[in-house]
């Protein structure tokens, strides 16, 4: 790995620059539903990426050029499916790790970057495991309001071209750090090609009900906006024939008996396996419902456990396989293999197709390291 000289300052000033000059471009460059691809049934490609970045590397050269990459390809969006930084602070980082307001501008400056609309629904390590020490001792709902006023102050995507998206802005509503009913903007809609998504603020450490001050009440508001929000989703779906449902949201929620580094549950009554608080039961039993009733493909994009896979782990009551719903864990952080492991999911979305999706792990050439590109 060639050696870098990493400048704080510097970085933060790019970051902020960056977002200037993307801002400026905002009324010249929201995308139109009649010139995009997708929207008369034909197929397109998005891009799936999160829990980046984690280290100073990933930040100043990973990330750049994944990127890049994306850039290099005709993406009709991307998503990014939370976490904007390490569970962590890093002593001594050149780049924000810790929950301070500079790692949401660099992060906002990454989205601004890329040339397709770019989405992002917020992971626990931006907002609930703010609360930790190492990570600057924030109040974790304080963080969180911050980013709804950074990040969802607006009914637009962010990325040098804009799409417009549905807010979720009425009851049920979801909690601020006053503890007054606020509207769960963060939770976002849009369609295109015929096929729904939908972002949900699903997070780890159970959802918000253990780690280092875990807040039942505000769970409770928040997980009855997500179930809401999904179940409006699926009506929508249902109601417009839409050929797919793609719901993507940070936590791995655990789906059966042999989760990794996620709740075990029992798959069939979804019960979970163990002594920490489940956050995330009624949920699954409310997805599943829809799931089961829309009966046409869904996907079900998540991070969080950082192991790339493509599977089918839900089950009904009775042990069958939920045929219709794929599960897709995005890459992730691999910080710990102490390189510049950063790449990303590019899907293929055909709405005339059985399975509308189909999954393409890419790795970005400039980022490989244990095997150089050739």
């Amino acid at each position: 790995m060639p050696s870098i000289r990493l400048h704080p300052f510097n970085l933060l000033s790019r970051a902020i620059a960056a977002l200037l000059i993307a801002g400026l471009s905002v009324g010249t460059a929201l995308a139109r539903d009649d010139d995009d691809d997708g929207d008369d049934g034909s197929s397109y490609t998005i891009g799936l990426w999160g829990d980046l970045p984690y280290n100073d590397v990933q930040a100043l050269i990973g990330v750049p050029n994944l990127i890049a990459d994306m850039n290099s390809q005709k993406l009709k969006f991307t998503v990014h499916d939370g976490d904007l930084k390490s569970g962590n602070a890093i002593a001594g980082s050149a780049t924000p790790t810790s929950c301070s307001n500079e790692l949401y501008a660099q992060s906002l400056a990454y989205l601004n970057s890329l040339k397709a609309p770019a989405m992002f629904t917020p992971g626990d390590n931006d907002w609930t495991d703010c609360d930790r020490p190492s990570n600057g001792g924030y109040n974790s709902l304080e963080r969180l309001d911050y980013q709804r006023k950074v990040f969802f102050s607006t009914p637009y995507s962010f990325g040098k071209k804009r799409l417009k998206q549905d807010v979720q802005t009425g009851a049920p509503f979801c909690l601020s750090a006053s503890g007054n009913a606020v509207p769960c903007v963060e939770n976002r809609r849009w369609i295109v090609g015929n096929v729904v998504y939908v972002t949900l603020n699903v997070q780890g450490s159970c959802n918000n009900l253990c780690d280092t001050a875990p807040n039942p009440a505000e769970y409770a508001a928040r997980n009855a906006a997500n179930i809401a929000w999904m179940q409006e989703a699926f009506a929508l779906a249902a109601q417009r024939k839409a050929a797919a449902v793609m719901i993507i949201a940070q936590a791995d929620p655990g789906f059966d008996a042999h989760s990794w580094d996620a709740p075990n549950r029992d798959p069939k009554s979804l019960t979970q396996i163990g002594t920490d608080p489940d956050g995330y039961k009624d949920y699954l039993l409310a997805l599943r419902a829809e799931v089961t009733a829309f009966r046409k493909p869904v996907a079900y994009v998540h991070g969080d456990s950082h192991f790339f896979r493509v599977d089918k782990p839900f089950l009904d009551a009775q042990g069958r396989r939920l045929e219709n719903f794929t599960r897709v864990e995005t890459f992730g952080n691999n910080a710990a293999n102490g390189n510049n492991d950063v790449q990303w999911v590019k899907v293929t979305v055909d709405p005339r197709s059985r399975e509308v999706f189909s999954y393409t792990p890419v790795i970005v050439p400039a980022n490989r390291v244990a095997v150089p590109a050739p």
